[in-house]
């Protein structure tokens, strides 16, 4: 087998113009495939990973009973919070692990109303990785002691007519199922582009809402921020089997639009890069089919002199590899090397905001500046996928290798 390699790798830089040409085209395919990747990826990182982020963390962990509800909403209080919260903690890629109250409400004033999303939160543990924090335009975020402060979106201000330092009547759901009004007063705006979505967003603090809602001493909800976005699954694994009680689910599995609008986007990432490929493909199969047209007598000679079939055919899929190998090591070295320094710099999305924002509200996450990444194993993994589709790309000229005829071959003119 050691001589078919060596007569293989020889072969394959006879002509050497041919092998680059083909070399070239895996090279280009490969940057573009990965490079689109590690856009798409650096997308997804910066609009679910702020998803995530504004809407409760990456696993949520509640009492028996929420899932089944969770559109509504419910008040059912954790047991033992301080326990989860220690087990959670102890996993690798916690961010930040926090006790909530999640319930549902309406904010008025002799203006407007609007049904919104009630947030409670401990803002000294979720102030540091807060998305509305991050984007407060007016006042400032919750601090530990508020009481009676809310933060609102840009959007819900702007349809009440309020600004920091008005009040609005907040009217919510207690536990016991009877509704409470009080009187709040905005501590803060943010602003996050996304128009109507904003509006739906009120955050106070985690002790008043206890006191409000008839929730003294109780939480209804641990919210995990992960430092990596899709590692879900493999916390929930680690940790569920600890919390036979509790129902433990990632923010994909409440939220299963989220999930499907990454799922597509993978999907069209996956298409694209298939084509890309066998496009690549196609370039190696013309190559090969020329190779075997040139050296149509130089078969008839090694057939005469006792080569099988088989070892011909053998002997050019080793060339197609040795083709895609050289394409797939250039290639992913040379994308490796781009998308690392660009992910220094990150991609400056000031200039495209107005196109950004034609998207919709969702893609306003995206931040000003995008920041490609991906891991050395996936570009590995492509790399490994072109030097397939370079050996299937030779087969059909291996074949029609296999099956001439010696005393034709070494007639060929």
């Amino acid at each position: 087998m050691l001589k078919y390699i060596k007569m293989a790798w020889l072969n394959t830089w006879r002509n050497w113009r041919r092998t680059l040409i083909a070399a070239v085209a895996i090279v280009l395919s490969l940057i573009l495939l990965i490079f689109m990747e590690a856009f798409m990826d650096g997308t997804d990182e910066a609009i679910y990973g702020n998803v995530v982020r504004l809407y409760g963390g990456n696993v949520l962990i509640h009492a028996p009973g929420f899932r089944e509800r969770s559109t509504r909403m419910p008040l059912l209080p954790l047991n033992n919070p301080d326990a989860v919260l220690e087990l959670v903690r102890a996993q690798p890629n916690v961010v930040v692990a926090s006790k909530r109250i999640i319930t549902g409400g309406l904010v008025s004033n002799r203006n407007a109303s609007q049904a919104v999303s009630i947030t409670a939160i401990d803002p000294q543990i979720e102030g540091p990785v807060s998305l509305a924090a991050e984007n407060i335009t007016a006042g400032r975020f919750l601090l530990p002691d508020d009481r009676d402060e809310i933060v609102i979106g840009r959007a819900l201000a702007d349809q009440l007519d309020v600004s920091v330092g008005d009040r609005v009547s907040l009217l919510g759901r207690r536990a016991d199922d009877t509704m409470r009004q009080h009187t709040m007063v905005v501590a803060g705006i943010f602003d996050l582009g996304l128009g109507e979505a904003e509006k739906g967003l009120l955050y106070m603090n985690l002790p008043a809402a206890q006191l409000l809602y008839n929730l003294r001493g109780h939480e209804t909800e641990i919210a995990v921020v992960l430092q990596e976005l899709g590692r879900e699954d493999e916390l929930i694994d680690a940790i569920a089997p600890a919390l036979p009680n509790y129902e433990v689910d990632s923010i994909f599995t409440l939220r299963p639009e989220f999930a499907e609008a990454m799922s597509t986007d993978r999907a069209m990432g996956l298409v694209i890069g298939g084509i890309m490929l066998i496009m690549a493909g196609i370039g190696i199969l013309n190559l090969m089919l020329m190779a075997v047209y040139e050296r149509t007598r130089e078969m008839g000679v090694l057939a005469a002199l006792g080569m099988k079939g088989r070892q011909t055919m053998a002997l050019f899929l080793l060339e197609g590899a040795f083709i895609g190998l050289v394409g797939a090591v250039l290639g992913c070295i040379i994308s490796w090397l781009l998308v690392s320094a660009v992910n220094r710099t990150g991609i400056d999305l000031g200039i495209f905001s107005q196109d950004i924002g034609s998207l919709g509200e969702i893609y306003a996450l995206m931040g000003d500046r995008l920041y490609p990444a991906m891991g050395l194993s996936t570009i590995v993994e492509y790399g490994l996928a072109a030097i397939i589709v370079a050996v299937l790309a030779s087969v059909i000229p291996a074949y029609q290798a296999s099956r001439k005829e010696p005393a034709e071959s070494l007639h060929f003119v």
